[in-house]
This record gives structure tokens, C-alpha cells and sequence, in this order.
């Protein structure tokens, strides 16, 4: 192993936007769940367990999901489903629809089990929460029984199988739960914090720059190409000469790697700037009446989440576009944004707008693939510019109106209450031909035990 020479770490001093993000040495654990979308399946049908299994995108088309046993055989994410055929019947590859429904409440639960930990958890991903543990430590006899006692719950109270990573960063513990994902000896956690420095090393060393997190496949390839091979290499790598050539954050990521915390917990989300609805077709579509539908659902649906991070929007865009992979067919892709004379989110409002719109793209003779809404211009409700000539007692009806629809979905099925332009039959709507039941979150779809 080459001798270490790192520079005198207290060089970030000078810059406050790299300064620890506390005095009292944090500790940060990252929880992640395996093969998140496959365990989900696995949870409410045990036949499934160690069967080649593979989760389909929308409209059935490609894998965004594997199992273990699937990956074993080379397929990679994004393989479509057709090219799997031969593969599928030779090793009983099944394969599932996406239900996000049913994933996003396992991502919910899992959540909820953490939180008993500690309460200072930021959701990173649908099946990656990060915790600040240094807190609760005392509890325990180390970290790695606090890592397993996470484990362990979450798997008794969901069904989920967990990896968890610790390190003294955000980053180091992300590196952590690779170590823990990748290696058996680990049994599930691995906490870097702890290891003596040479096995530490070791382990950086045997590890590509491409595992780091931050360092996607193109920034790797002009790493490698300066001889920065491995996360042992970008350690040694001045932070400094980093910042000139990639910027400050790729200079975080170095310190970040030395134990020097950089990225503080976001214990609450970021409110999104730009909102996008957005779904492909089940079939190919011609019809304006089929393609208001559509843009109609969508509309609704970007409403709800600007609503939910109580936002408002000063204009939409609606966009269209035909399958661009159909060559020999003629292509349209459009959009249009109508800007709103009062930010506004109320889902009649938006719906109109987002429909006025489509009107003014739509052109007959083309078949459609996919449309969608996005919603540009986001302020925080509270502050959003107010019209001199608005009506607040029109305003307040509207919102009290979106609140009770929220609340009824939310209680009773997303859609439940729609507009009338969302249309009933929806037969333009995406195959889903093997999707699996909404267990946790409809009655009628509720698992039977025998």
C-alpha cells in the first residue's frame, strides 16, 4: 500500500462553505434498501424468494429492476423485455409491471422505523434514507449494533432487506453501504469510521472512482485518464487542484473522503422549482379527445404536488410528441407554455390552461406516443406575487375546494375525485399487464392469508 500524503486537512478553514457541518464530530449512517422495487414484490408473494425476477418501466418496456439471480446473468438495467425473451424462458426470469403505489407506501414504512432511531433522517431516494446517528450512539455497544438493530427492524416490521453504511460524511457512509451492499463479510453493515486506517486504504484502493458518489460514468473517464483510478487515488488528489478543474463541489467530495463533512442533513425536501407530469401511451394515439385526457390526468397530477409543497405556478407548459423511434412514420413534437395572468394552483385552473394549450399544438394525421405538463415559474404560496384585481373570497372557496379533494383522495385512491376532462374509459392509458396488487393501500386489494 503506497504511503498516504494528504494535505494538512484544516486548509478548508479558510471557506466557510466547507467547514464541518457541526463541532461535535458527526456520524452519519446511510440506509438502503436491496433491490428495492424486487423486495417490495418478494414482501407479499414469499414463491417469489431467489427466482430470477425483473420489474418492468412503464408500458412493460424495460428492466429498471433486478434481482440478484438476474444480474447474475448479465442483464442490465434498461434491457428491454423483449430482448430478455430467450433468457426468460431458459432461466424462468418473471416479470412484473411497476406499481409505484405500492412502492412508494413500503418507502413510507420503512421510513417510519427509522425515524424511531433518530429523528435527524433526510429521504435521499424512495430506497435510501441518511441519518445522523452520533447522538444516539450511546445506546448501543458500537455502530455496527446499531446498524444491525436497523436492519433487524426494518425487516421485522416491512419485510424489507436493508444494507447500512457509516462514516463520518455523508459521502464515506455512502461508500460504506457500497462496501456492505458488495461484500458478504459485512453481513449487511459496515462502518468505515471504525476500520483501522491500513484495511480502510485497502479497501479505497480496491474500489473504482466510479463507486463514488457524485462521480457518474463521464467525469470516471476523465479521472482515469489523469491516473485517478480508484477512490484511494482521488483521496490522495489535492482538494484544491480538484476545485480548479471540476469546481467546488467535486472539492467537497475530496474533503468529504478525508472525514471532513461537507453536505449537512436536509431533514426537509427542497421544494421542487419545476414540476413534470408526464406518462407514455399504451397504444399510439390520434385522437384530440384521447390526447385531452391525458394532458387533463397530468395536469391534475402536477397540481397535487405543487399543492403539496404549498407552491403556486405563473405559467405551464404542455408538450406532445409522437414515437421517434418509428422512423418510417411522420414525427411531431410540440409544446406550448401558457402563462397564467394569477399564479394559481387549483387543478380546474391548470386544467383549462394546460388544455387551451394542446388545442393550439395538436395536428390530425400524426400518431402520438406521449404528452405531459410541466409547471414552470414555482413560488412559495405565502409569497407569491398577489394581482391587485384578485377575489379573495373566489381564492379562498378554491382553496378550501382543493383541500377537501386532496383529503378525499388521499383517503379514498388517488383519482377518486377527478375532472370530467380527465375523461372515464382512458383506454390510451399504459399497459401494465403484470402489475401486482396495491396491498398496502386498497382495501379490495388487501393480501389474503390461507
Amino acid at each position: 500500500m503506497p504511503a498516504l500524503e494528504m494535505e494538512n486537512e484544516m486548509t478548508h478553514s479558510h471557506n466557510p462553505s466547507l467547514s464541518p457541518s457541526n463541532s461535535s464530530s458527526p456520524l452519519f449512517a446511510l440506509v438502503d434498501v436491496n433491490n428495492f422495487y424486487v423486495s417490495c414484490e418478494r414482501v407479499f408473494q414469499p414463491k417469489l424468494e431467489d427466482v430470477p425476477m425483473v420489474v418492468l418501466s412503464n408500458n412493460d418496456g424495460c428492466a429498471v429492476a433486478r434481482s440478484a439471480e438476474v444480474k447474475a446473468l448479465g442483464i442490465k438495467t434498461g434491457t428491454p423485455w423483449f430482448q430478455m425473451q430467450e433468457l426468460a424462458k431458459k432461466h424462468g426470469i418473471q416479470a412484473y409491471s411497476s406499481n409505484y403505489t405500492l412502492y412508494g407506501d413500503m418507502s413510507s414504512r420503512v421510513v417510519e422505523v427509522l425515524r424511531a432511531f433518530t429523528p435527524n433522517l433526510e429521504v435521499y431516494s424512495i430506497d435510501e434514507s441518511f441519518l445522523q446517528i452520533e447522538t444516539v450512539l450511546k445506546q448501543y455497544q458500537d455502530t455496527v449494533e446499531l446498524g444491525r438493530s436497523m436492519k433487524e427492524k426494518v425487516r421485522d416490521t416491512t419485510g424489507l432487506p436493508v444494507c447500512v453504511g457509516i462514516g463520518a460524511s455523508k459521502t464515506l457512509a455512502k461508500f460504506a453501504n457500497h462496501l456492505a451492499k458488495k461484500h458478504q463479510q459485512f453481513a449487511g453493515v459496515c462502518d468505515v469510521n471504525a476500520m483501522p486506517k491500513e484495511e480502510f486504504y485497502q479497501w479505497m484502493s480496491e474500489t473504482s472512482v466510479a463507486e463514488v458518489w457524485g462521480i457518474g460514468r463521464q467525469l470516471a473517464k476523465k479521472l482515469k485518464a489523469q491516473n485517478i483510478h480508484s477512490v484511494f487515488d482521488l483521496l490522495q488528489a489535492s482538494p484544491q487542484a480538484m476545485r480548479q478543474q471540476y469546481g467546488v463541489v467535486m472539492e467537497r467530495l475530496c474533503y468529504e473522503l478525508r472525514g471532513v463533512s461537507c453536505l449537512k442533513l436536509e431533514e426537509v425536501a427542497p421544494a421542487k422549482q419545476q414540476i413534470i407530469a408526464s406518462r407514455s401511451f399504451g397504444k399510439l394515439v390520434t385522437k384530440l379527445e384521447e390526447l385531452a385526457e391525458s394532458v387533463a390526468m397530468h395536469a391534475a397530477r402536477a397540481a397535487e404536488k405543487l399543492r403539496s409543497q404549498n407552491g403556486t405556478t405563473g405559467a405551464l407548459t404542455v408538450f406532445i410528441q409522437t414515437n421517434p423511434f418509428k422512423q418510417n412514420e411522420p414525427q411531431h413534437h410540440q409544446s406550448i407554455t401558457i402563462p397564467l395572468s394569477d399564479p394559481s394552483d387549483n387543478t380546474l385552473t391548470l386544467t383549462n390552461a394546460a388544455l387551451k394549450g394542446l388545442k393550439q399544438i395538436y395536428q390530425s394525421g400524426f400518431r402520438y406516443k406521449k404528452a405531459g405538463v410541466i409547471l414552470n415559474l414555482i413560488s412559495d404560496k405565502p409569497t407569491a406575487q398577489q394581482s391587485l384585481f384578485e377575489d379573495i373570497e373566489t381564492k379562498g372557496k378554491s382553496a378550501h375546494l382543493m383541500k377537501a379533494v386532496d383529503e378525499i383522495n388521499s383517503r379514498f385512491g388517488n383519482a377518486a375525485i377527478r375532472s370530467a376532462a380527465m375523461g372515464t374509459k382512458q383506454e390510451w392509458q399504459m399497459r401494465s399487464g403484470n402489475r401486482s396488487p396495491n396491498y398496502t393501500t386498497r382495501w379490495d386489494e388487501l393480501p389474503v392469508a390461507r
